[in-house]
């Protein structure tokens, strides 16, 4: 396997996703969502790393995520996504690979990024035709976010960091998702940035 070019550098925002193999299902029962939640939870801080925005979708995942020590992203991934591997394979009866590969990383260097991509990431279930609105997709934490729910997933980056309230950011993500919906943009829709079809 080829080395990866991206360092991954202390304090510094990346934009981690990937999709399943051959863009099918990743997730195929509501117990698999919470399970992957279960093993973010238990290795998110027992590898030095910081989530401003998740979102769980049934084929690919994102996060972003900041790590606060050197060298943690690589085995978090290999943490959570090995043992979750192993366990939808085993409940699904399948074998082999689930992802598409190893994950992708993006560094997010410019703020206005930061948060164009933390409101994509929580657009991502109303774009894909999933819900009617962000709040209503349980496997984010738009929810903990905006101040509906007390998930742990989060920190205070996007709120109060570049939003002074959640009520703040619920606007700025439902004004995001009516300039996509306006512009009339196909709803397999690509991360600001990124080049089309990376997911």
């Amino acid at each position: 396997m080829p080395t990866r070019k991206l360092t991954f550098v202390t304090d510094q925002y990346y934009h981690i996703y990937n999709r399943g193999v051959n863009r099918e299902a990743i997730f195929f029962l509501p117990d698999n969502y919470v399970y992957l939640l279960h093993l973010l939870k238990k290795n998110i801080a027992r590898h030095g790393l910081s989530l401003a925005a998740y979102c769980l979708m049934p084929n690919h995942y994102h996060f972003l995520l900041k790590p606060t020590r050197d060298d943690t992203v690589a085995p978090f991934m290999q943490s959570v996504f090995g043992a979750y591997t192993q366990a939808v394979n085993r409940k699904q009866g399948r074998q082999g690979p689930l992802f598409q590969g190893r994950f992708r990383a993006i560094l997010i260097d410019a703020e206005g990024y930061f948060t164009q991509l933390a409101r994509y990431i929580h657009a991502n279930p109303v774009l894909s035709g999933l819900t009617d609105t962000p709040q209503a997709w349980p496997y984010s934490n738009y929810q903990d976010i905006i101040g509906q729910r007390n998930g742990t997933l989060k920190n205070d980056d996007l709120v109060p960091g570049c939003f002074p309230t959640g009520e703040d950011y619920r606007l700025s993500v439902e004004g995001y998702i009516a300039e996509i919906v306006e512009d009339n943009l196909p709803g397999s829709y690509d991360a600001p940035g990124q080049p089309r079809s990376s997911l």
